[in-house]
C-alpha cells in the first residue's frame, strides 16, 4: 500500500498523523480522508468530473504525463491530500506552495485559441469543487450513510481552506454552496476527443490502485456511480442498472475489509 502513494524512487515516506496540522485529529477533514476506497472512488469521480471542463483539460493534456504515467499523477494527488489532511502544518503548507509555483509555470491555449492559465481562480475552484463532492459523496456512500448535515457543511468549510490557499475563488463553505455551485459551471463544460481519450485512459489503462483488476475494476465503477446524472450523460456512461446494487454492496464489502485490515 506505501508504494502506491510514495514513490520511494524519490525518497518519499508514508506521511504520519500529526497532531499540529491544518485539521485537528477529530476534524471531519481527517475522518472523511481516511477511508482509502471511499476516497479512491470519490477520486475517480473527481477526475471524470474534471475532465469536462475545457481549459482544466488542456492543462492536463499539454502539461501532464497522464497519458503514459496515471500512476505517478494518481499518486501525487494522493500524497497532497494526505500531506495537507494529516501532515504538520508547515509541511503541509509548503506542499500547498509548491502546487502554487507549479501552477504558476502552466499555461497555455484551447483549440479555439482561447488562453488558459492553471492559477486561474475559477479553474482551481472546479477543480476543488470536484474534489471535494466527490470525496464526501464517496464517504456517504461506502462509509458514513446517515452523515448528518452540519458535519458535511463542517467538511466543506473546513476544506475551503485548502481551496482558498491554493487560490482557488470562489470556494463553497456548505454542501448546498457546493451544488449550487456545481450547478452553474455547467454551461462552461464539455466533452470532445480529448476528453474521451483520456477517460478512456483512466477506465481500462493498467491498474494504478492496489487490490488487483477486479477490485480495481469495481472501484472504478463504483466512481462512475457517484457521477451526477449529468455527469454521467455527458461522459456516455449508461444510467445506473440491475447491477448498480452488486457494485455499491460490493465496494462497501471491499470498504469494510480494507478497514478492519487498517485496525488490525
Amino acid at each position: 500500500m506505501s508504494d502506491v502513494f510514495n514513490d520511494r524512487t524519490r525518497g518519499e515516506t508514508p506521511v504520519v498523523r500529526q497532531a499540529d496540522g491544518l485539521f485537528a485529529p477529530d476534524s471531519v477533514v481527517r475522518r472523511v480522508h481516511g477511508d482509502v476506497v471511499a476516497m479512491m472512488a470519490g477520486g475517480i469521480a473527481a477526475l471524470l468530473l474534471q475532465m469536462l471542463h475545457p481549459a482544466v483539460l488542456a492543462g492536463v493534456w499539454d502539461h501532464s504525463r497522464f497519458r503514459d504515467d496515471m500512476h505517478g499523477r494518481l499518486r501525487r494527488t494522493a500524497r497532497f491530500v494526505a500531506q495537507t489532511t494529516y501532515g504538520q502544518r508547515d509541511d503541509a503548507l509548503a506542499a500547498i506552495a509548491r502546487v502554487r509555483r507549479i501552477h504558476d509555470r502552466v499555461s497555455g491555449l484551447l483549440p479555439d485559441g482561447t488562453p488558459y492559465r492553471a492559477n486561474d481562480p475559477s479553474l482551481l475552484a472546479w477543480v476543488h469543487l470536484t474534489e471535494t463532492t466527490s470525496f464526501l459523496a464517496g464517504w456517504r456512500r461506502f462509509a458514513e450513510p446517515l452523515m448528518p448535515e452540519h458535519e458535511r457543511n463542517q467538511y466543506f468549510d473546513g476544506m475551503a481552506r485548502i481551496g482558498t490557499a491554493l487560490g482557488a475563488a470562489p470556494v463553497p463553505h456548505t454542501e448546498h454552496a457546493a451544488y449550487r455551485q456545481m450547478a452553474a459551471m455547467r454551461g462552461a463544460l464539455g466533452v470532445d476527443a480529448r476528453t474521451r481519450e483520456i477517460c478512456e485512459i483512466l477506465l481500462t489503462g493498467p491498474p494504478a490502485f492496489p487490490g488487483g483488476r477486479h477490485a480495481v475494476g469495481l472501484m472504478t465503477r463504483a466512481g462512475i456511480d457517484l457521477l451526477p446524472p449529468w455527469a454521467r450523460q455527458m461522459h456516455g456512461f449508461a444510467p445506473p442498472g440491475p447491477a448498480t446494487p452488486l457494485v455499491r454492496a460490493g465496494t462497501f464489502g471491499l470498504a469494510e475489509t480494507v478497514r478492519w485490515a487498517f485496525r488490525a
